[in-house]
């Protein structure tokens, strides 16, 4: 069995900043990459960032979140982290985290999480 617990989430005004966490527990061995999506009402869930968590790190990222978002891990904790500057009205959604055997985010695959609510007022 996989866990995901995520937190961070919450309401920020536009321009600011949050960070959200996921941490993984369980079996997770042969999983190389985590990432987090988002889905906001009436919306189809997106990838927001991804991340190679075995390798090298490589990361991937929406182009709506370039320069603004970075993901990062920390496999000592089996966590990675989702910093998010300049946030605007448009990011509000639930994100979720994901992990998963392919690094390949063409593919929606994977365990997930419960999700955390992001909102950003104007």
């Amino acid at each position: 069995q996989v866990r995901l617990v995520e937190s961070g989430g919450g309401l920020v005004q536009a321009g600011g900043s949050l960070r959200l966490s996921c941490a993984a527990s369980g079996f997770i061995s042969g999983l190389n990459a985590m990432g987090w999506y988002r889905q906001a009402p009436g919306k189809e869930r997106e990838l927001v960032a991804g991340i190679n968590i075995n390798t090298d790190g490589t990361a991937n990222y929406a182009d709506s979140v370039k320069g603004r978002f970075t993901i990062s891990r920390d496999n000592a904790k089996n966590t990675v982290y989702l910093h998010m500057n300049s946030l605007q009205p448009e990011d509000t959604a639930v994100y979720t985290c994901n992990i998963r055997r392919t690094s390949n985010w063409n593919y929606v695959t994977g365990y997930w999480g419960q999700g955390t609510q992001v909102a950003v007022s104007s």
